[in-house]
C-alpha cells in the first residue's frame, strides 16, 4: 500500500502504534512502555559525532530541527516514530506547500533530510528501529559535467600566469584535479601533508578519514614553484597551512569557488578520466575516500562506456 507520495505504508494493524495510532480509530493494543526519548538530546549527541563532516552537521541540524518541530506539533516522541508516523513525515515534506520557499521540495532535498531522519534514529534507538519504507521517484544522483582531458588543460593553462596568487591559484587547482580533492581537504592541507620525495599526498576528508593519495607530475612541479617563488610573499608569520590567501591567512574554500565555481567539477574529472584510463571502481573509491563502493558507483556510466571499447576492440563477434 502506497500514499500519495509514493511511499509504501506497513499494512498490518499490529504495526500501528501509540498517538498516531489513535489518530487512525484505533487503539494500541496492550504493550510495553517504549522509554521515553529526548529528541532534543538525541538530536544534539547524534551531531556531535566525529563521523560527521562540518558541512553535514551543518545540514543535519537544519533537517533535524525541522523533525523536533513537527514531533511537538503531533505530539509525538522520538521512542514512537514508527514506521507510519515516518511515512506521514515523508509526505508532508513532499507536498506543495504555500508559505513555504520554495513552496515543494526537490526530490532530492526530501531524500538528504530522510537520509537525516534514519541516521538520528539509527544512532538514538538502534538499526532495528530504523523505518524501512521506499520512496517511489527517487531520481540517480546526477553529476556535474566533467571536462574532457583537452578541457581540464585549457582551464588549468588560463592561470599560467607568474604573479603569486596565480602560482598559487595553478598549484591549488592542478593538485585538486591531479589527487581527486575535496575543496574542503584541499584548503585543509598543510605543509607536511605533501611528501615530495615519496610523491603523495596525505588527505584528511569527511568525519577525519585520513587518506594518502599520489601526488603527480604535474601537480608536483606547480607546488614546487608555488613554494619557492610564491607562498613566501603571501606568508605572515609562522603557518603551517599549504595554501595561503593575499593577507596570509589560510585559504578559505569561498576562494576555490571564485576561481571555478564547481570545484567538484575536478573531483569528478579525476574519477571519469581515471576510469576511462583503465582504473577500477574499487581503485577509484579507495583515492576519492568514499567510505562505501555504492557511493563510487555513481561512476558506473563511465566504467560501462569504457568497458564497451574494450569488447569491441578485443572480442571476434563484437
Amino acid at each position: 500500500m502506497r500514499d500519495a507520495f509514493g511511499v509504501r505504508l506497513p499494512a498490518r494493524e499490529d504495526e500501528i502504534s501509540g498517538p498516531v495510532a489513535e489518530e487512525h480509530g484505533r487503539k494500541p493494543r496492550g504493550e510495553a512502555e517504549l522509554p521515553v526519548v529526548d529528541t532534543r538530546a538525541a538530536i544534539d549527541s547524534f551531531l556531535g559525532s566525529q563521523s560527521l563532516s562540518d558541512a553535514t552537521r551543518r545540514a543535519y541540524r537544519r533537517d533535524l530541527d525541522e523533525l523536533a518541530s513537527w514531533l511537538r506539533r503531533n505530539g509525538l516522541g522520538l521512542e514512537s516514530f514508527d514506521a507510519r508516523a515516518f511515512a506521514r513525515y515523508a509526505a508532508e515534506l513532499g507536498a506543495d506547500r504555500p508559505g513555504r520557499q520554495p513552496r515543494k521540495l526537490a526530490q532530492t532535498t526530501v531524500a538528504r533530510k530522510l537520509a537525516a531522519v534514519r541516521s538520528l534514529v539509527r544512532a538514538a534507538r538502534g538499526p532495528a528501529h530504523v523505518p524501512d519504507l521506499a520512496v517511489s521517484g527517487r531520481r540517480r544522483r546526477r553529476l556535474p559535467h566533467a571536462p574532457k582531458p583537452t578541457e581540464t588543460d585549457a582551464l588549468l593553462a588560463e592561470l599560467d600566469q607568474e604573479d603569486p596568487l596565480s602560482l598559487r591559484n595553478r598549484a591549488l587547482l592542478e593538485l585538486v584535479y591531479s589527487a581527486g580533492l575535496r575543496a574542503q581537504e584541499a584548503v585543509d592541507l598543510t605543509l607536511a601533508d605533501v611528501d615530495f620525495e615519496q610523491e603523495i599526498v596525505h588527505v584528511r576528508g569527511k568525519g577525519g578519514k585520513e587518506r594518502v593519495v599520489p601526488l603527480g607530475e604535474e601537480a608536483a612541479y606547480r607546488l614546487r614553484r608555488y613554494l619557492e617563488r610564491a607562498r613566501p610573499e603571501l606568508a605572515r608569520g609562522a603557518i603551517d597551512t599549504l595554501f595561503l590567501s593575499a593577507r596570509g591567512r589560510p585559504l578559505e574554500t569561498s576562494t576555490l569557488r571564485k576561481l571555478l565555481p564547481n570545484p567538484h567539477r575536478l573531483r569528478h574529472a579525476f574519477a571519469t578520466h581515471l576510469l576511462e584510463g583503465g582504473a577500477d571502481l574499487r581503485t577509484i573509491q579507495e583515492l576519492l575516500g568514499h567510505s562505501s563502493l555504492s557511493t563510487t558507483q555513481i561512476y558506473s556510466h563511465v566504467d560501462a562506456k569504457r568497458l564497451r571499447k574494450v569488447y569491441d576492440r578485443a572480442h571476434p563477434r563484437a
